[in-house]
């Protein structure tokens, strides 16, 4: 067995809201949904790559990106005496992650991303993210940097928007 670590650095992007946390909470989801999307029913339920990304496409918001899974740290935080709500996001688009992970299957250490947003003091919010061009380019390859790239404008359009 042979193993290989190798360092990099992650940008972690932070935007301070005036939003409660409530509101930049139903915001994001207004966008993205609110229900997880069931990405391995999907592909069982269609045969091919363009009938999967026809369905999949309808799961989509305004932003292009579709909710796959909520951790609320809030509800267990509680139980050591920390009250500040913090929600983990996991949000994605297999149709925008396919062009990534076809240059290099491990950009899917990092596809889908994640949003992290916090109740701060005096009812305001914040919302956290690492830049996934940062995460999945750990070698070079020109074609993966310039595709993590479109995907960090695209993120950091929905973080603006709903935060804003």
């Amino acid at each position: 067995m042979k193993i290989d670590e190798r360092g990099f650095e992650g940008v972690r992007i932070h935007l301070s809201s005036e939003k409660s946390y409530e509101q930049l909470r139903l915001d994001l989801l207004n966008d993205i949904g609110d229900c997880p999307v069931d990405l391995k029913a999907l592909a069982d339920k269609n045969a091919t790559w363009d009938d999967y990304r026809e369905e999949v496409e309808g799961y989509a918001g305004p932003s292009g990106f579709m909710l796959f899974g909520l951790i609320d740290h809030g509800d267990w935080m509680a139980k050591v005496g920390t009250f500040r709500r913090s929600l983990r996001v996991i949000l994605g688009n297999p149709t925008i992650a396919i062009t990534m992970l076809s240059l290099d299957l491990r950009a899917g250490l990092f596809a889908p991303v994640e949003f992290l947003l916090v109740e701060e003091p005096g009812g305001r919010s914040s919302l956290m993210y690492v830049k996934p061009s940062s995460l999945m380019v750990v070698e070079r390859n020109d074609e993966l940097i310039a595709a993590a790239q479109v995907l960090d404008e695209k993120l950091k359009a929905l973080a603006v928007k709903v935060a804003g």
